[in-house]
């Protein structure tokens, strides 16, 4: 069996990559749905992409990280209720 170099893809950049790429949203959007600022969705996107195009360029795995809450996931909730009132008026 060929043990091949992983790169992990954390759940965060995971998640930009789907409701931007997947889902078709706009940063804002997406920042709006995930209770963070479009900057760090335009972040995440930038390093998930990398890890990626370099895992299936180069040949290697790609893993997911395991989600980690640093914050409960209802306060999660309810700021991207709150964001997302604000991004529709």
């Amino acid at each position: 069996m060929v043990n091949l170099e992983v790169i992990t893809l954390d759940h965060d950049e995971l998640e930009a990559l789907v409701l931007c790429d997947e889902k078709e949203l706009s940063q804002e959007a997406a920042g709006a749905q995930m209770g963070v600022s479009r900057g760090t969705v335009q972040r995440l996107l930038a390093t998930g992409r990398k890890k990626v195009v370099g895992a299936l360029a180069a040949g290697k795995a790609l893993a997911i990280s395991p989600v980690q809450h640093a914050v409960a996931p209802e306060a999660c909730q309810a700021r991207a209720d709150h964001a997302a009132s604000i991004a529709h008026g």
